[in-house]
């Protein structure tokens, strides 16, 4: 689980842009982790791209995984969140949802997998469009949310992930990006078991 204060050392402090642009997303976490399970409507867009987030607030194993699978299989995943002009949600797990993973496979990182299984992996974490909380956690019931991975998982009312090969918790929701929005979750959901 990303927590506030170590979002808040991640700086570049020789760079006043980019520290401000780390005061925009430490605001933007604190402000949707108050706000879970509010559904209170989707944020306006950000000015930073999902990729420029996820980097700025130390996604390190997320990132590596995306750049594992572009130089492996050229599956052009960076330059997609970083670059592209389309809206995607992204279920984007912490650095210690992969450690947790790597634990279970007894590796000791994401380049000792298959690149292709690592691909279904990443893709089953995105799905197209803009699609806040109020969208993905719903008030009864479960809401099925199909992947670009071609899967769908379950998401319940109080924000548990049902995945074909596990669960997560949403724990930071709605981190609005210029390209889409982000929801931190607690594992690394896997399409298959």
């Amino acid at each position: 689980m990303i927590t506030i204060s170590s979002i808040a050392v991640i700086s570049c402090e020789s760079d006043s842009t980019m520290d401000e642009m780390n005061d925009t997303q430490n605001s933007a976490l604190e402000t949707s982790q108050n706000n879970l399970m509010m559904k209170n409507g989707a944020p306006a867009p950000g000015e930073n791209s999902i990729a420029e987030i996820a980097i700025s607030a130390g996604f390190n194993e997320l990132v590596s995984a995306l750049t594992y699978v572009d130089t492996d299989l050229n599956a052009g995943l960076v330059d997609l969140f970083l670059n592209g002009k389309d809206q995607f949600t992204v279920f984007a797990p912490t650095d210690q949802a992969f450690f947790d993973l790597y634990q279970a496979l007894g590796i000791t990182s994401i380049n000792e997998l298959p690149a292709n299984v690592v691909l279904d992996v990443l893709l089953y974490h995105v799905t197209d469009g803009r699609r806040a909380s109020n969208s993905v956690v719903p008030k009864n019931n479960n809401r099925t949310i199909e992947t670009l991975q071609g899967g769908t998982f379950q998401v319940d009312s109080s924000g548990m992930i049902i995945a074909s090969g596990n669960t997560a918790m949403i724990t930071t929701a709605d981190i609005s990006a210029s390209n889409g929005i982000i929801h931190v979750i607690d594992a690394v959901i896997l399409p298959f078991n």
